[in-house]
């Protein structure tokens, strides 16, 4: 059932059924390479990179919540003043908008595929979902 839940939310968010998400292409490149001298991990280009194309395409979009997991991903972007939101709190809007039937389901799956969520938080998102 957990599985289910998050291969059914995966797949209405890859078919766009779900029409306050949608995945999209940075087009203004220049504005990607120039955050290159503010956003830069190192080593962890691999990280830097698609970082600066999501900080990029938030910039562009203005007003569009950029997601965002990572401590230090959140970090930089809060220095834009850009709206953020994690996977959590996209659930949690998927659980509100009837996407999902409940998100208990969803994060166990999430957990099982190793996506850390600390307690504190589950126990929040299901507090605000009523599933506590």
């Amino acid at each position: 059932a957990n599985a289910q839940a998050a291969c059914s939310l995966s797949l209405r968010c890859q078919t766009g059924s779900i029409p306050w998400l949608e995945v999209r292409q940075v087009k203004n490149q220049a504005l990607v390479n120039s955050l290159r001298n503010q956003i830069d991990w190192g080593e962890s280009e691999a990280l830097a990179k698609p970082l600066r194309r999501r900080i990029a395409l938030a910039l562009e979009l203005k007003g569009t919540s950029i997601l965002l997991d990572d401590k230090k991903a959140r970090r930089i972007a809060a220095q834009f003043d850009l709206p953020i939101t994690g996977t959590v709190g996209l659930l949690l809007k998927a659980k509100r908008e009837n996407v999902i039937d409940a998100l208990c389901p969803v994060l166990d799956a999430l957990e099982i595929a190793e996506f850390r969520i600390a307690p504190a938080l589950r126990r929040r998102a299901l507090e605000l979902a009523d599933e506590a």
